[in-house]
């Protein structure tokens, strides 16, 4: 018996070596501007969202095709009026400390959401919720909210108009549960508590992001990445060498100025995808000289030549923008001025006409700002836009460089803006997600546009039940705020990412959402 005792000890210790013990895979994802914040309520940037959406999950989710699917909520049911969403949540739903979760959870974090002290830039998506216009004037508290559990895994939403794209938005960050404990106080991001699919273990800033697996999450058997880190990547071409050196798995981007390098280098492992995402230039229409000066706001979009752009300055990967709401979003036709079908002679020739109209001339030149945050694209497309404004009106340009906070902050305030660079990025498959940002009363009309019949056509877009009629409102809107210029839409986005050969389940997709629950790494 000792005798065998020893043999197999000593066929282990010789197994032992050749045993590929399995060990944590961690997935390194470039993720361009530091977040500005991990609070799912406050967060507004792409970079936040990209790392809340492990952190936690929503009622609803998206399939790596781009797809609404059951998520925290297992199923949900309208009522015949299109007013009333009932979800039904999962049963044994836990938080990342082993808590319960419920369902008065995820009506805490919308009435958190709504609450105008919270200063959310994402509470417009949801103020069609009962009473949400008067919670976010400050009429009413967020108690009184169309919100109602009925029970540990029920909740009601009850809505002042159809809003068919709600499972939709609920699978938005910012419609995320929110923990009791954290409604007391500023908690620290390390201390707060999330139920997505991993934890926050460091957030070492402008460093890396570290999450880790939550084992208490409903769906926990079916993840497989152990540990996964974000990190700050606001130099693409930085980016790109340490992809090269193997330091990232997922870049959060391309530097354009290498498309074509790129394309021959890495093949299949560049990713590029359509996209529902607008870059255009916000002009401040609450001071000079874009105030009541609709003539100039025309002049300026006129003289840009936006192809120049898309296929040399950014070498092919975007589309040249003639709207604001992009092609290929649902039940939509994006519109276009009739300008947008001219020469670029005649275009030219109708923004010199314009600009002198406007009250400026080679003895009077305008004088403006170009103001944009730290980026190459950002830089570069100043620089050409500048350029193409000199040549063919003679304005002279200062261009600003910003932080990525002091230009959100600048840009809010409309203080100290003139022309900034602005983007919107789809938060659903839906043309009205685009429109309400312009809309007079939202918090992320940076440019300050207000027009009543804008305003009325976009809202009653929003009550339509007849989706022919909704659409043919948005429309309209679109076709109005186009001729009164108060932003110049440039390009259209398309995602561009290089992904790394041992990275499994990456599937391109409209929004751009990329869950990191639904990835698998091979050995490297």
């Amino acid at each position: 018996m000792r005798a065998g005792l020893k043999t197999a000890a000593l066929v282990l210790a010789l197994l032992l070596p050749l045993v590929a013990w399995p060990t944590p895979a961690v997935l390194t994802i470039g993720n361009g501007t530091e977040p500005e914040s991990l609070d799912p309520q406050k967060a507004t940037g792409v970079s936040a969202g990209n790392v809340l959406r492990d952190l936690y999950e929503g009622l609803t989710g998206v399939s790596p095709g781009g797809n609404i699917v059951p998520a925290a909520a297992e199923s949900w049911q309208w009522s015949d009026d299109g007013r009333r969403l009932q979800l039904r949540l999962r049963d044994g739903l836990r938080w990342a400390n082993g808590d319960p979760l419920t369902a008065e959870h995820y009506a805490a974090g919308l009435r958190r959401l709504l609450d105008p002290a919270t200063a959310s830039g994402y509470a417009n998506l949801f103020a069609a919720i009962e009473h949400g216009r008067e919670v976010l004037a400050g009429r009413l508290p967020p108690s009184a909210l169309g919100l109602r559990a009925e029970d540990a895994r029920t909740l009601t939403i009850g809505l002042e108009r159809p809003m068919p794209n709600l499972p939709a938005l609920l699978a938005h960050p910012a419609a995320s549960p929110i923990h009791p404990a954290d409604l007391v106080g500023d908690p620290k991001p390390d201390a707060r508590i999330g139920n997505g699919a991993y934890r926050l273990a460091e957030w070492a800033l402008q460093s890396r992001i570290t999450l880790l697996r939550n084992r208490n999450y409903w769906n926990d058997r079916q993840t497989a990445i152990g540990e996964v880190r974000y990190l700050p990547t606001e130099d693409l071409n930085s980016e790109l060498k340490r992809y090269r050196a193997g330091e990232l798995d997922v870049t959060t981007s391309v530097p354009s100025t290498q498309a074509d390098w790129i394309r021959r280098t890495f093949g299949n492992e560049l990713h590029v995808a359509t996209y529902l995402g607008s870059y255009f230039y916000g002009l401040n229409l609450t001071r000079p000289p874009f105030a009541g000066n609709k003539p100039l706001r025309q002049a300026l979009s006129m003289a840009i030549d936006r192809q120049v752009i898309a296929t040399k300055v950014l070498h092919a990967l975007a589309t040249p923008a003639w709207s604001y709401i992009p092609p290929g979003i649902r039940d939509y036709t994006p519109q276009v001025p009739g300008w947008a079908q001219w020469s670029r002679g005649q275009r030219e020739a109708e923004a010199q006409r314009l600009y002198a109209a406007a009250g400026y001339s080679a003895a009077k030149p305008l004088q403006v700002e170009i103001r944009y945050n730290t980026s190459d694209d950002h830089k570069r497309i100043a620089v050409v836009i500048a350029a193409m404004w000199k040549q063919v009106l003679g304005a002279e340009v200062t261009l600003v460089n910003e932080e990525w906070k002091v230009f959100l902050q600048h840009r809010r305030e409309r203080r100290d803006t003139q022309a900034f660079r602005n983007t919107w990025i789809a938060d659903s498959d839906d043309a009205l997600g685009f429109a309400e940002i312009l809309g007079s009363a939202h918090p992320r009309n940076d440019s300050g546009y207000a027009d009543a019949g804008y305003d009325a056509l976009v809202h009653e877009a929003g009550e339509a039940r007849d989706l022919r009629l909704r659409r043919e409102k948005l429309e309209a809107a679109e076709q109005q705020m186009l001729d009164d210029a108060p932003i110049v839409p440039i390009y259209f986005y398309a995602s561009k990412h290089l992904v790394k050969p041992r990275v499994d389940g990456w599937q391109d997709n409209i929004l751009d959402w990329h869950y990191s629950k639904d990835l698998r790494l091979r050995e490297r």
